[in-house]
């Protein structure tokens, strides 16, 4: 929580897609704060304690999301992560989302409806 606001780090190495995110997020009334990298996420992540993170899966790296989430899970997280894929629900079948700690996996391009729906069932 940023001034009594929710807080979601968005990491994504695609500037029109956090653009999208932002404009979603910060509409809704979040706080948004973001990465173009899974490096730099780490960094903003300890600096931010989000309370919801939502990370492409294929950035500088094929797998640098699953990468994120398995240091964020060394680092004790208890946000919420969802996955953000191209490959949507090919993905929720190849990797095990469970065993990765997420909480769901978003098909790009997510609709404003589905993507708040989601972080409001999540965030209560």
């Amino acid at each position: 929580m940023k001034d009594g606001k929710t807080v979601i780090l968005c990491i994504d190495d695609d500037p029109d897609i956090l653009s999208y995110l932002r404009i979603v997020l910060e509409s809704a009334g979040y706080v948004m704060a973001e990465a173009p990298s899974a490096e730099e996420g780490l960094r903003i992540y300890r600096d931010c304690k989000p309370d919801l993170i939502i990370v492409d899966l294929m950035m500088e790296e094929v797998d640098a999301g699953t990468s994120f989430v398995r240091e964020l899970r060394a680092l004790g997280n208890k946000a919420p992560i969802f996955m953000l894929s191209s490959t949507g629900d090919n993905l929720a079948m190849a990797i095990d989302t469970t065993q990765l700690g997420l909480a769901g996996v978003l098909q790009k391009p997510v609709s404003k409806e589905r993507l708040l729906n989601l972080i409001r069932a999540k965030l209560g």
